[in-house]
């Protein structure tokens, strides 16, 4: 039989994958504002190695869970799904590794492969500015998998406490870092801008999904506050953290820098509490009237889209008037265009969600069984 979840689940190395997803994060936020603020950089500098950092706590912190998993299965002890998800056999049943470590170690160790590449590039190009370099886009890739893996390993024990809270903290880091992926796609030049798009479709997705996973009254509107929290936090860090660092290696500031809002905190939706309402409200109205399960993730989807895409208009005229999105923010045409992306990209997301959704508590169902309603 297998041990009780609520005996054998240790929250210190879900904590761990999830502080390092966190300093990944300040570190990414730091480097780019850095960029905006002071400019180029070389590979060895103190935003960079916080991003490193990150990775190596999560991805150092996977394998000890690992470890312990084998261990365990070496002495005679069955695997318990709500450590880390259910146990997958690797190389040929040497290791025995929680799913959620796995997939969050996978990305720790490629984080290192990528960054070799980018130290080459660096190497070979000097100075880098821009996001949507091959070496960055990887690494992006990377770091996201290593979130991905985190909010597995919470999921799992989401019959404890600490793991509900894990997961309502850990699914804003990616809201708020996964759509640096679609910098890859800048200069494709599709109908959609591909950061409205993502930033629709990956807030929406991922808050329905903690919603569906945990099925408890008022999930959304914690990820909501939790996710603004961050956003209060990192529109005070990064430009703070950029202008102190540049005084203390000494380098000047941009001469042309203006009075704008941060790169990336301005970009995190700022009205999610509004799209979390209606998310709730719709699940919950949809779920006491017996609305068809089918078809109610991907309403909910859609009504939240919509929330989110017009938001997200709203955000960038009042942050970026003179901008070139600014100016146009009020017109019809602007209007139309985000109501379609919302809708679509909310549907997409909501029927995505109620599936991944229905993966992570099958991961580890026993939890499930243990679960309170």
């Amino acid at each position: 039989m297998a041990p009780s979840p609520t005996s054998t689940s240790p929250p210190a190395g879900a904590y761990a994958v999830l502080a390092g997803t966190l300093l990944s994060l300040v570190g990414v936020n730091w480097d780019v504002q850095w960029h905006v603020d002071v400019g180029p950089d070389t590979f060895f500098t103190l935003p960079h190695l916080l991003l490193y950092s990150g990775s190596a706590v999560a991805g150092i912190a996977s394998l000890v869970m690992v470890l312990r998993a084998t261990f365990a299965q070496r002495a005679g002890h069955a695997p318990d799904p709500a450590v880390g998800g259910s146990p997958v056999r690797v190389l040929g049943g040497t290791f025995t590794a929680p799913l959620g470590y796995l997939i969050a170690g996978t990305g720790g160790a490629l984080f290192l492969l990528y960054g070799l590449l980018d130290l080459w590039w660096h190497s070979l190009y000097g100075f880098d500015a821009v996001l949507d370099s091959p070496p960055h886009v990887a690494l992006f890739i990377s770091i996201s998998v290593t979130m991905v893996g985190s909010v597995i390993v919470f999921a799992a024990a989401r019959a404890q406490r600490w793991g509900r809270i894990g997961l309502i903290v850990g699914i804003p880091v990616l809201i708020v870092f996964t759509p640096l992926t679609t910098s890859a796609f800048n200069r494709i030049g599709l109908p959609v801008p591909p950061q409205l798009a993502a930033g629709v479709f990956f807030a929406v997705c991922f808050v329905l999904l903690g919603t569906m996973t945990l099925r408890r009254p008022r999930v959304a509107l914690f990820i909501a506050v939790v996710l603004g929290l961050m956003q209060v936090f990192l529109w005070w860090f990064s430009p703070w953290a950029a202008r102190v660092y540049a005084g203390y290696v000494g380098l000047p500031l941009r001469d042309n820098l203006m009075d704008v809002p941060p790169v990336l905190p301005s970009g995190i939706p700022m009205f999610m509490l509004a799209a979390a309402l209606v998310i709730e409200g719709l699940l919950r109205l949809g779920r006491g009237r017996g609305w068809p399960a089918r078809w109610l993730p991907q309403l909910t989807g859609a009504a939240g889209g919509v929330v989110v895409s017009v938001s997200l208009l709203v955000q960038t005229s009042m942050l970026r008037a003179g901008g070139p999105m600014g100016r146009s923010a009020t017109s019809l045409t602007a209007m139309a265009t985000h109501v379609l992306v919302g809708l679509a990209f909310g549907a997409l997301a909501g029927f995505l969600a109620a599936r991944f959704a229905v993966l992570l508590r099958l991961n580890a169902p026993a939890a499930a069984d243990q679960e309170g309603r």
